[in-house]
């Protein structure tokens, strides 16, 4: 916490998760309570994070928000639900007798600045972040202490999950409240280390159909997604749960593809149908299918969420290999030297045998680069005042 003209500032950072077991349709739209549990990966800071500062004053006029230098609409409805239910938290934790009276400080308006470091709504989870992240710096800025998972949840449903690192299980919960339906770690983020992730960005555009506006559609519509939300995912979150516990790479790979591959479905069962794989993302199903085949085992595995990009699972000793597949099958148009992003990643040659067994003619530019990285930690609060987003006057730093 810094003060600085009666200004309270802090600034915190939060990361991507990427489901293996899905979430996809909710039981309670306002609450954001989903029809099945799911299982989730946190990827690592350095690579993927949302930045964030809030600040309150008693000079603020008004409650603001600025994302990725632009200013939005504070009175967006998940906005003020995150908001309010911080304010609440707040204030019943000066009304247990922590602290009397109430702090004047909750009666004061805040202003919030985030970044993402990656591309916004094109289906790498930005709004799990950037919720996770807000849920966070606010709950400090105003001495929260709380469980966030609710009010995450209420930003953006897979935000709660955001809100640790390693392995997180978000459980639906039975409440009408939605009291119950929370975020746990599993395993925290050093529990499987040589596990790797690599996102094969096929598209930075904004994706043509929002999540939340399609898991509407699959609820109303889609009996197949009923389906699994009842018969199939209860048994899958029980497996993957084991599958992490024990580090076997090979359920989890495979598992993990046909949870991505059923999600899909789902949203193809949807009426009119939904689609967010296109014919790239379509090749690196294929690319992964023709890579295992020809290793005998499951190496690599595919998931996607809502959107055309991949993100792929796989252990350290596989990555330099499939790295070089996916160059030889999605040969980059001019970034050659900027392709591979993240972890550094040696080249290594391609085998003649592999090389004849992806079989398919190579697609350049199909894939515009990879981020290369690992299972990362939950958020984290930046003490170095350089870091903050907004200057000592609670407007946003210009651009260096």
């Amino acid at each position: 916490m810094a003060s600085e003209k009666r200004l309270e500032v802090v600034t915190c950072t939060a990361p991507v998760n990427i489901a293996v077991i899905k979430y996809w349709g909710k039981r309670d739209e306002e609450l954001i309570l989903p029809i099945n549990s799911s299982l989730s990966v946190t990827l690592h800071q350095d690579q993927l994070k949302t930045t964030t500062t809030a600040a309150i004053s008693r000079d603020f006029t008004e409650d603001r928000i600025w994302l990725n230098g632009r200013e939005e609409d504070m009175g967006q409805p998940r906005l003020q639900a995150c908001l309010r239910e911080i304010r609440r938290l707040a204030r019943k934790r000066g009304s247990d007798g922590h602290e009397d009276p109430l702090p004047l400080s909750l009666s004061y308006k805040v202003h919030v600045a985030s970044v993402n470091n990656f591309p916004t709504a094109a289906g790498l989870a930005s709004s799990a972040a950037g919720y996770a992240c807000l849920a966070y710096a606010l709950a400090r800025v105003y001495g929260v202490e709380s469980d966030l998972s609710e009010v995450a949840r209420r930003g953006s449903g897979s935000a709660c999950r955001s809100l640790y690192g390693g392995f997180v299980e978000w459980q639906m919960g039975e409440r009408a409240d939605g009291k119950d339906s929370i975020a746990r770690q599993l395993a925290p983020e050093s529990h499987w280390p040589e596990l790797r992730v690599l996102i094969l960005v096929v598209s930075t555009e904004k994706k043509p159909t929002g999540s939340t506006a399609g898991m509407q559609t699959s609820v109303e519509t889609s009996a197949l997604l009923r389906f699994r939300a009842e018969a199939l995912v209860p048994a899958r979150m029980a497996e993957m749960t084991r599958c992490v516990r024990e580090r076997d790479f090979q359920a989890f790979g495979q598992l993990t593809m046909k949870d991505s591959n059923q999600f899909h479905a789902t949203c193809m069962d949807t009426f009119p149908p939904i689609s967010y794989l296109n014919d790239t993302s379509q090749r690196i199903i294929h690319l992964v299918h023709c890579f295992n085949a020809h290793h005998g085992q499951t190496k690599v595995a595919y998931t996607f969420d809502a959107g055309a990009n991949a993100v792929i699972f796989t252990l350290d000793d596989t990555v330099a290999e499939f790295v070089a597949a996916v160059r030889h099958s999605f040969p980059p148009e001019l970034n050659g030297d900027k392709f591979l992003k993240g972890l550094p990643v040696e080249p290594v040659p391609l085998s003649d045998e592999l090389k004849a067994a992806l079989g398919t003619d190579p697609t350049p530019g199909g894939i515009k680069y990879i981020i290369a990285t690992q299972v990362g930690p939950g958020p984290q609060v930046l003490d170095d005042p350089g870091a903050h987003l907004l200057g000592p006057d609670g407007l946003p730093k210009a651009a260096a």
